[in-house]
């Protein structure tokens, strides 16, 4: 009865912006923050960006500051990442997923991961 699903990957060339989408069911998801990862081919899923549904607290990943925003829209149960100043290595299959622990950015703290969403960017 929960669900993530992710949209919004694609190609883009580097310098462009992207924005990705994880829109969720179910009621039991409304109050779990939301978290999203990325995965490169060879490397482990690492962490991006988090966000509170009560009160729209952040975090983003060093690697992203500054370039990346999550933001929430809570009547649509949707979470965005809005992605600017695309490199090269930001290039991985990115997913969302709901935090279900207090630590923030480590994986075991969230669950009902979402099937994912390529983004390449190309040099």
């Amino acid at each position: 009865q929960v669900q993530l699903v992710e949209s919004g990957g694609g190609l883009v060339q580097a310098g462009g912006s992207l924005r990705l989408s994880c829109a969720a069911s179910g009621r039991a998801l409304s109050s779990r923050p939301i978290g999203w990862f990325r995965q490169a081919p060879g490397k482990e899923r690492v962490f991006v960006a988090d966000i509170s549904w009560s009160d729209g607290s952040t975090n983003y990943a060093d690697s992203v500051k500054g370039r990346f925003t999550i933001s929430r829209d809570n009547a649509k149960n949707t979470v965005y990442l809005q992605m600017n100043s695309l490199k090269p290595e930001d290039t991985a299959v990115y997913y969302c997923a709901a935090r279900i622990s207090t630590q923030v950015a480590d994986p075991i703290s969230y669950s009902y991961w979402g099937q994912g969403t390529q983004v390449t960017v190309s040099s």
